[in-house]
């Protein structure tokens, strides 16, 4: 019973607002920072292949490893992905909470999982349990405002980890694009990248919360009393699960999102460098570096997330111990 307690506190409201509000920002920027920096080869292999169609996996990784300096090629671009999913996360999950706990306070059915009128009992996450429908809006609404606040380091994140422009530094990067391109270079791709995120943050919020309610009963198949248990390899699991199918539905936005960062003057807008990867490259250009990406989000999906619930939960559990005490 104790066990449970620590997975079902949502419910119990511990502590103001702003602290709540500025501790779910510091949890989200850690699991922001871990994710990005232990995948970091990773995002750079994928942005390498999609840049060309004459890029594969291995001749690029060959061509890394063989260079002077292969460690630290590898982890080129670490410092924009770091701030980029870092503080990307933090404004994510922090208005991902918010949005939800409104909702949530709303009591309105359409809202509410199963029309439940006490929305946290027996809930699997750190966020309230809200509807498929709200899962799904919330998740893809979160995650297009924090992408359009952090979009000028996304796109010089990308120009620096190709070697289309070889950029010796972040900072020369950042002004060659202002330069060239004006301050709407900073937000090249971001069509792009919002028809890729709102989706599949609204299914991956959608598919998280489906594969832990069911993983959970798989592993309490006794239990018939609706409170279900969670634990880091639940979380873990399901996280991966989630991101990869989201993963495989967008990866052709994420391609053409990459291209139109890259050579911006050259494709100039969705449609039209939907035309041109298909004429130049063919169908297969818009599933550039898929695999990869699935892996690469699978990963850091699950750590994130695992790391997020396991930093609120265990937090929310400290506030309501210090408030049974003060009692």
């Amino acid at each position: 019973m104790a066990n449970n307690a620590a997975y079902a506190v949502p419910q119990v409201k511990t502590t103001s607002t702003s602290s709540k509000t500025t501790f779910h920002f510091a949890a989200g920027l850690c699991s922001g920072l871990s994710s990005a920096i232990l995948l970091q080869p990773a995002d750079l292999l994928k942005t390498r292949i999609q840049q060309s169609h004459n890029a594969s996996l291995l001749p690029t990784l060959k061509t890394i490893l063989s260079s002077p300096h292969p460690i630290r090629n590898l982890w080129r671009g670490t410092l924009p992905s770091a701030l980029r999913t870092g503080f990307g996360s933090a404004l994510y999950f922090t208005s991902l909470n918010a949005l939800r706990q409104s909702l949530a306070q709303s009591r309105m059915p359409l809202f509410l999982a199963d029309n439940s009128i006490d929305n946290t009992a027996g809930s699997l996450s750190a966020l309230p349990k809200l509807s498929n429908t709200a899962n799904l809006a919330t998740g893809a609404a979160a995650r297009t405002a924090a992408g359009f606040v952090m979009m000028p380091v996304t796109v010089i994140k990308v120009r620096y980890e190709s070697d289309y422009y070889a950029y010796r530094s972040l900072a020369g990067a950042g002004r060659d694009i202002v330069r060239t391109e004006g301050m709407r270079g900073l937000f090249s791709g971001f069509g792009a990248t919002a028809a890729r995120d709102a989706p599949y943050a609204g299914l991956y919020v959608l598919l998280y919360e489906q594969f832990k309610r069911y993983l959970s009963s798989m592993s309490n198949p006794g239990k018939n009393d609706g409170q279900l248990t969670s634990s880091p390899s639940i979380n873990f699991v399901s996280g991966g699960l989630a991101a990869g199918l989201a993963t495989a539905i967008s990866n052709p936005f994420d391609a053409v999102k990459t291209r139109l960062q890259l050579m911006p003057g050259k494709y100039g807008n969705m449609l039209r460098a939907v035309r041109l990867m298909i004429q130049e490259d063919g169908m297969r250009s818009l599933l550039g570096g898929l695999g990869l990406r699935m892996g690469r989000k699978a990963l850091s999906s699950a750590l994130a997330w695992t790391v997020y619930e396991e930093l609120i939960l265990r937090a929310e559990k400290h506030w309501a111990a210090n408030k049974q005490i003060s009692l």
